[in-house]
């Protein structure tokens, strides 16, 4: 038996249809919003990453080439072969990144988890100098270089300034030595990022629980012993989330070295970032670049993931 719809339905029908179209509307505006930005990034990051990845494998000069060669840049990249360049270009670069990483992330650490205790103590203008040690982190890499390097400078900064004051003796010629240019950049990079990690760390340890350091104090330990076997192994998470982001740091500190020794003498400051920028757009060895930014992007994954790992499992009930 079939019912005639009438017009007093109409009204009825269209406002239950309505909020499910709204509903539909509300739910689908989060995804329209964001396609955009999802669109250039999956071209403009992930794309180009392939594309970095595809020219690695061909025999690209100064213009992108379509033949593939295989492996042979990689090979051509680890085994120098190219007469008028020094056969320790790539070795000097991933040297020096050996030595900045492990030195600056350590005394990153180090300097970060001092500062952070020390401001911890509940000490007069805490809130004043928390912001002189944070404000180097709001310079550019580019600034830090450039001051580091006046300061630095023999004949401007720290050296002639002692020379005027009558220590003649003193000397300090780092950023002009090739054996020790790479410990300048070291000590730029570790003014800048350790008033981060600072801030880091004192998030991380103002989040600790009172009562049980106090529990501790009652029970006679000492304030050596209080931080060192309660306070740092509660820090532990903020241990790792300093190293993950003074590692990527370290890894694309382009600009310092750039700003600070500008490749250093004979290039002795580069690092695989200056030796990829080198060789992809001033010596016209495009696929030799594209194999070491792959090396690079293969490093910054090897740490990222793991961090990721830990953090996205689903934790034990």
């Amino acid at each position: 038996m079939a019912f005639a719809t009438t017009n007093a339905d109409l009204p009825a029908r269209r406002a239950s249809s309505t909020p499910t179209l709204r509903a539909r509307l509300q739910d689908a505006l989060p995804k329209i919003v964001l396609a955009p930005s999802f669109s250039i990034i999956l071209v403009f990051v992930y794309g180009f990453i392939l594309w970095t990845i595809y020219l690695s494998f061909t025999n690209s000069k100064a213009f992108p080439s379509n033949e593939l060669t295989g492996p042979l840049a990689y090979q051509r990249l680890w085994n120098w072969t190219f007469e008028s360049d020094p056969p320790s270009s790539w070795y000097t670069s991933i040297t020096n990144m050996a030595i900045f990483g492990v030195l600056y992330i350590g005394f990153c650490i180090l300097l970060g988890l001092f500062l952070a205790i020390l401001l911890d103590q509940k000490i007069r203008a805490e809130g004043f100098l928390r912001t002189i040690y944070l404000y180097p982190m709001a310079l550019s890499f580019i600034v830090t270089g450039v001051a580091w390097k006046w300061f630095l400078d023999p004949g401007l900064g720290l050296e002639q300034t002692l020379h005027h004051l009558g220590w003649t003796s003193f000397h300090f010629d780092w950023i002009k030595n090739a054996n020790r240019v790479i410990y300048t950049v070291v000590i730029a990079g570790v003014w800048q990022a350790s008033g981060f990690v600072m801030a880091m760390f004192l998030a991380g340890l103002r989040g600790v629980d009172g009562e049980m350091l106090k529990a501790a104090q009652i029970d006679g330990a000492s304030t050596f012993q209080v931080y060192w076997r309660i306070v740092i192994p509660i820090l532990r998470p903020v241990f790792l989330s300093a190293f993950i982001v003074l590692a990527h740091m370290a890894i694309k500190s382009y600009d310092l070295v750039v700003a600070l020794t500008s490749g250093g003498p004979g290039g002795s400051a580069w690092l695989p970032s200056n030796f990829m920028y080198e060789y992809t757009f001033k010596r016209s060895q495009m696929a030799i670049g594209s194999a070491s930014a792959v090396i690079m992007l293969m490093a910054i994954t090897a740490i990222i993931v793991p961090y990721l790992y830990s953090e996205l499992r689903e934790k034990p009930q």
